[in-house]
């Protein structure tokens, strides 16, 4: 089987890489960084293959398509994105639409076209990178709450309708707490939590899209804060979260 890997020069996309390859897959790397994606491949051995490629754009999403299709592609893994934190009305608003362009409009250009593919024959695994911070609203970081919210939303919707159709293709959605990445650097944010380990979060995700599951959420103190989130008022749950990116931003 091959896999193609968004976002593959470091953090949870790179060891995703490892863990696929330990098991004896084949790997497509996509990032922008090509001397990162050099030193993984050269890691990696003859089983990784790079493609140095900004996805940002919709156009350059559909050339890489282009590019791997005659691949057979089995895995598609969409975990490029990056966040930021401060006042909306601070951020700079370039900033923000490049964010939603990653986070958002690569994810879902890249899906549609692999997942025709994926349809057509019948198998394939898509793995989309969210976050817990798709699971309620972000003061502070508002809009990249606000793209991982569309990346649960339109996974758990992409699921059902392959469910309803019988369809042997699967899509999970990777919902992690804080991870020890370089997403803190780029965020501008300093967790008050310790981190789960990168290359722990990309086995458990890797195990748990075989195994076909919706929303994968790596820990068990991520799932039980998930867990007593639904019973919060909105407001509440508001105030709360605003102070937890408030003491990251310090």
């Amino acid at each position: 089987m091959k896999a193609l890997i968004t976002g593959a020069s470091s953090g949870i996309g790179a060891d995703m890489a490892r863990v696929l390859v330990e098991e004896g897959y084949d790997v497509i790397l996509v990032a922008r960084r090509k001397g990162k994606l050099e030193k993984l491949a050269k890691e990696l051995g003859e089983n990784a293959k790079i493609i140095v490629k900004d996805i940002s754009s919709t156009y350059n999403c559909v050339e890489l398509y282009n590019e791997v299709k005659k691949e057979d592609i089995d895995i598609l893994i969409n975990n490029a994105g990056f966040g930021m934190c401060g006042f909306f009305n601070d951020i700079n608003l370039d900033k923000e639409l490049d964010m939603i362009d990653l986070n958002i409009k690569s994810l879902h250009t890249l899906t549609k076209l692999f997942l025709k593919d994926f349809v057509k024959k019948d198998r394939g695994y898509i793995l989309n990178v969210g976050s817990s911070a798709g699971f309620m609203p972000g003061p502070l970081m508002t809009t990249y709450y606000s793209t991982k919210n569309y990346v649960v939303s339109f996974t758990s919707a992409l699921y059902e309708e392959l469910r309803r159709s019988s369809s042997n293709v699967s899509v999970s959605c990777l919902c992690p707490g804080p991870v020890e990445t370089e997403f803190n650097k780029v965020a501008r944010v300093k967790f008050t939590i310790k981190g789960a380990k990168s290359k722990e979060v990309a086995k458990y995700a890797i195990k748990k899209m075989f195994e076909e599951q919706l929303i994968i959420v790596p820990t068990l103190k991520m799932k039980l804060a998930l867990f007593f989130t639904k019973f919060i008022p909105r407001k509440t749950l508001l105030k709360i979260t605003y102070k937890i990116q408030e003491k990251k931003t310090k």
